[in-house]
């Protein structure tokens, strides 16, 4: 099957020009598969402020709130226009008992987070407070379930409590804690990271134990659960061989865990202060994900050719030292222009594979890895990140669209290649078609030559991200420094549009 038709993005090496030249061929007669909202989803841990005091600061609080949740949170994520939250965990959700977080706060038992710099949890976010937040925001709760540490009972129990119908006995008791209708819940992940903090196990035991789960996690009433089978990490493609192997008709959903570090022990790297050559490590390393999911697709492709089972990439993103000054195991962590191109670039992959692909979490939404937002105390800032993410919602549940691109490559420490253009394209039900250019060179700018085929285009306008320098980033005494802005590098030509494209951007086209 042809590239153009599968929407690989081929870059060759060409030239260096102290202006860089590429070419990007759209291919809006080729657009098939959609591009799931999921894609965009989010990830929320107990885990650090991620959950108090980044989204949650209780309805006494002298910060501003809805309901306990934070005002200023809530309306930003709002315009991320989130398709789906996870919760508790990570980690955290092998050790959580949900009956712990339901009731008057006041009366919910205390523990120990053991997994993440020990401190004490409180259990004042639980599962109604979850479960309203993503009403609130209208997207999708995607719960995550103890099977490390829990019971089969009480996973199912937890099931009939968020969506049973009036009369069974978790829903009497739902009603009891104040709230008579059930929740609709559709994605429900049986563990998480099994063979490490859920539980170390073997890919066989975990396969026969996701059987035996699974089966008691029942649809009540209108509800239809999408189950999640706890997945590989990175290149373990053997897990993914044996779980599709012996439990493939038993999942709707497969999870996979990647994350763009500089390694697992010692020292990951400072999120703001890295060389050029770290930066492009980075890149290739982010991009390097590609690979990894092409592998872990053919091993799913030989068990269900039809594709039915989705691949949930509900863990990825940046991960680098902890900021100085902060608690030690909280993972909070600077995001700069850096952390923004890894999004992008990224994202531009996973649209290339949504046959598959059904729904990706990034890790964190807020306070910790590469998140979203970040808070203290009163005030909020906006990562850069968050930008691209508000930047590319333009393409959820657009028609993809395949694309050829030829650009500039730079090979890194001898072994990655970094091709200095990534693309992506979309069409949405309305027509208008929107194209995401991202040029990570550092100093040299693009100029790109964009064809959209046979496509009228009558206009043509864009926003930029950027910054001066690469590891420039949002603080909470400037958080404007990396923002989008208007672009006006675009140019409509005969055959298409003339991008001149700075040095280390971000750009998001709409063509009509």
């Amino acid at each position: 099957m042809k590239n153009t038709i599968l929407g690989l993005a081929f870059c060759a090496a060409l030239p260096v020009f102290a202006q860089q030249k590429a070419t990007v061929t759209v291919h809006p007669d080729q657009g098939k598969q959609v591009i799931n909202k999921e894609i965009y989803g989010q990830f929320a841990e107990h885990l650090g402020t991620c959950i108090y005091g980044g989204l949650w600061v209780g309805e006494n609080s002298s910060i501003p709130n809805v309901k306990g949740y934070r005002t200023d949170v809530l309306e930003a994520l709002k315009k991320l226009k989130v398709p789906v939250l996870r919760w508790p965990g990570g980690c955290f959700a092998d050790e959580y008992h949900w009956m712990d977080g339901i009731g008057p706060r006041e009366n919910r038992p205390k523990m120990v987070n053991n997994n993440w710099g020990g401190t004490v949890e409180d259990n004042s976010f639980g599962t109604h407070e979850f479960l309203n937040l993503c009403e609130i925001l209208g997207c999708e709760p995607y719960i995550s379930g103890n099977v490390g540490s829990g019971t089969v009972e009480e996973l199912a129990k937890w099931v009939e409590y968020m969506t049973a119908e009036q009369g069974s006995p978790m829903a009497k008791l739902r009603k009891e804690n104040g709230r008579e209708r059930p929740w609709k819940v559709k994605y429900i992940g049986v563990g998480n990271e099994s063979w490490g903090c859920g539980g170390n196990m073997y890919p066989e035991y975990y396969s026969d134990l996701y059987r035996r789960y699974q089966t008691y996690c029942r649809n009540y009433g209108g509800n239809r659960l999408y189950k999640i089978a706890s997945g590989a990490s990175d290149y373990d493609y053997r897990w993914t061989e044996v779980l599709m192997q012996r439990a493939a008709q038993q999942m709707d959903g497969l999870s996979l865990h990647y994350y763009t570090v500089t390694g697992w022990s010692g020292s990951k790297g400072s999120a703001t202060d890295f060389s050029t050559d770290d930066y492009y490590w980075t890149l290739g390393k982010c991009r390097e994900i590609e690979d990894v999911i092409k592998r872990h697709i053919a091993i799913m492709d030989k068990y269900d050719p039809q594709k039915r089972v989705g691949l949930i990439v509900d863990e990825w993103g940046t991960w680098w030292d902890e900021e100085p000054g902060t608690i030690s195991g909280h993972l909070f962590q600077q995001n700069t222009l850096r952390d923004a191109l890894v999004a992008s670039l990224t994202l531009d992959i996973f649209h290339k594979y949504t046959d598959r692909i059904k729904m990706t979490n990034i890790a964190q939404i807020a306070n910790v890895l590469q998140s979203m937002i970040l808070t203290k105390k009163d005030k909020m800032v906006l990562t850069p990140t968050y930008h691209v993410f508000e930047m590319y919602n333009v393409h959820q549940d657009a028609t993809f669209l395949p694309l050829d691109l030829q650009c500039e490559r730079k090979i890194v420490r001898g072994d990655r290649i970094v091709p200095m253009v990534s693309a992506t394209a979309s069409r949405n039900k309305e027509g208008v078609v929107h194209i995401s250019l991202s040029n990570v060179d550092l100093t040299e700018s693009q100029d790109i030559t964009l064809s959209l085929g046979d496509m009228s285009i009558k206009s043509v306008t864009g926003r930029i991200l950027t910054s001066e320098s690469i590891d420039d980033y949002n603080s909470f005494e400037h958080s404007d420094v990396v923002v989008p802005k208007d672009f006006k590098g675009a140019k409509i030509q005969k055959n298409g549009l003339q991008v001149k494209l700075p040095a280390k951007s971000i750009v998001v086209l709409e063509v009509k």
